[in-house]
């Protein structure tokens, strides 16, 4: 596995995103094309990101976390976070994502929430 993969995994109508250690432009184009087509396949009611293991993030990562807001949002689901470190709480604080999205501590606890 690279550092750039992306690992998907269904649970019901919830989609959890793996996200790689670098969310920037170079890997955010295969992110939303690979998300449009399982979004346009499965009826999901709910996308999770797992920051676990991501340590930098640049604005195209911010646009796709926006544009899965608003595409969840328009179709009644919701989207959460889990697993940011500090530097990437901080550039989602920055970027007005943590108004938007609830961010979790563990996995657990995004499915519940």
């Amino acid at each position: 596995m690279t550092e750039t993969s992306f690992i998907y995994e269904a649970e019901g109508q919830v989609l959890i995103i793996h996200l790689p250690k670098e969310l920037d432009h170079h890997n955010c184009r295969n992110l939303r094309y690979e998300t449009d087509l399982l979004l346009a396949e499965n009826y999901i009611t709910k996308i999770v990101f797992d920051f676990s293991r991501t340590l930098f993030m640049d604005s195209s990562g911010i646009g796709i976390l926006l544009n899965r807001y608003k595409q969840m949002e328009r179709s009644g689901g919701s989207v959460v976070l889990y697993g940011a470190g500090p530097q990437i709480q901080r550039i989602l604080s920055i970027g007005g994502i943590s108004r938007l999205m609830p961010c979790y501590a563990t996995k657990e606890a995004a499915l519940a929430g």
